[in-house]
């Protein structure tokens, strides 16, 4: 394998945003935790009463060989409404907000184009204004919190509900037309 590179993305519930990078080949390692705040080793009590400024972010380990950044930003934004800057679905508040944490000019240039492309598709009846913010220090969450949809498959049924329904609509609804325009 060669070296690999971490990502950190924002997009509401952390346990919603593990799968979709986890069952996603050259991922590594996902891990759910938090970023952005102004408290060393915040809990999940501290973050859920939103007096830290954290966001529930996952830092996700990957093999540039096999997956580019690019490729991780596609599917991000497939995973989150980028319209909603204060929560996803039904997960309210600041510690939910959608955010791209970049490292790096290089990410942050592939990260703004992507969002520019995103605005510029019209897939969406309100601005795009998910965040592209400096890496702050990640904290992974409890052990608890750790691949919560293969320890838990009922409650993240239901966690996920809302956030399936929108991706229908706007991915795979709309990259199906897409798809028909083009033949």
């Amino acid at each position: 394998m060669s070296q690999t590179k971490t990502a950190i993305f924002a997009g509401g519930c952390f346990w919603c945003m593990v799968r979709p990078f986890d069952e996603t080949p050259g991922i590594v390692n996902v891990v759910s935790g938090y970023t952005g705040g102004h408290v060393a080793n915040p809990t999940y009590q501290q973050v859920k009463s939103h007096t830290t400024g954290h966001t529930e972010s996952v830092a996700i380990t990957y093999d540039p060989a096999v997956i580019t950044y690019q490729q991780l930003l596609d599917i991000y934004w497939q995973q989150t409404d980028p319209t909603d800057a204060m929560g996803q679905f039904q997960d309210r508040g600041d510690n939910y907000r959608p955010v791209i944490f970049v490292q790096n000019e290089t990410e942050r240039k592939l990260a703004e184009a992507s969002r520019q492309q995103l605005a510029a598709s019209n897939r969406f009846d309100a601005p795009i204004v998910t965040k592209i913010e400096d890496v702050q220090p990640f904290y992974p969450a409890e052990p608890e919190h750790q691949d919560f949809y293969k320890r838990h498959p009922e409650r993240f049924a239901e966690e996920i509900a809302g956030r399936e329904e929108f991706t229908a609509k706007y991915w795979q609804q709309k990259n199906q037309e897409e798809a028909k325009v083009r033949e």
